[in-house]
C-alpha cells in the first residue's frame, strides 16, 4: 500500500492528511503548537492517536522519538561513521535497528530490517508538488510506524538544511 505524505511543511501548528493510494484519508499529522519540544500526533481517521512524534530536547545529535501510549516505539537519529553520505537508523524499543539508506535529500530511500526492505520512500510515484510516497512493502508492517519514521527523517533532514 502506498501513502502520500506532504514534505517540508512541518511546523508548529501544521496539520495535514496522509492519504492512501486511492485518495482516502489514512492518517492526520497534527502539529502541536505551544509545546516545549516539537511534537506531532499521528491520528487515524477516527481521531485516535496512533503515534506521537517528538524531537528530543537534549541530545548530541538531532533525535526524534516515536511513542505509542506513552511507550517509545523507536528512536531515529543519524548513524555514526558514515562519511560521504547520510544514513539514519531507527532503534526499536526491543534494541533492534532499522536502517534508513538511500538519497535522503531527494526522498528516494529504503527502510530496511536485517537487509529486508520494509518500506520505500519515493517522490517518483507521485508528481504532486511537495509530496512523497511511502510504499509499505510487507503486509505485517505497521504503516503508522513507517509513516511516523518518514516524518522523522523529513524533519531531521530539514533541520540539517537550516
Amino acid at each position: 500500500m502506498r501513502y502520500l505524505v506532504r514534505e517540508r511543511v512541518f511546523g508548529i501548528g501544521d496539520d495535514f492528511w496522509v492519504t492512501d493510494e486511492n485518495g482516502e484519508r489514512a492518517f492526520l499529522v497534527d502539529g502541536k503548537a505551544l509545546r516545549l519540544r516539537e511534537t506531532f500526533e499521528l491520528k487515524n481517521p477516527a481521531g485516535d492517536i496512533v503515534a506521537v512524534i517528538r524531537k528530543k530536547a537534549v541530545s548530541i545529535r538531532d533525535t526524534m522519538v516515536v511513542e505509542r501510549d506513552g511507550d517509545t516505539l523507536l528512536t531515529v537519529r543519524e548513524k555514526h561513521f558514515t562519511p560521504m553520505r547520510k544514513v539514519y537508523r531507527a532503534e526499536l524499543a526491543t534494541g533492534e535497528e532499522l536502517e534508513i539508506r538511500g538519497d535522503l535529500i531527494g526522498k528516494e530511500y529504503d527502510v530496511e530490517y536485517e537487509g529486508e526492505r520494509l518500506a520505500r520512500v519515493s517522490r517518483k510515484w507521485f508528481r504532486v508538488r511537495d509530496t512523497y510516497a511511502v510504499q509499505v512493502e510487507r503486509p505485517d508492517s505497521d504503516p503508522s510506524v513507517l509513516i511516523a519514521l518518514a516524518v522523522c527523517v523529513d524533519r531531521l533532514m530539514e533541520d540539517d538544511d537550516e
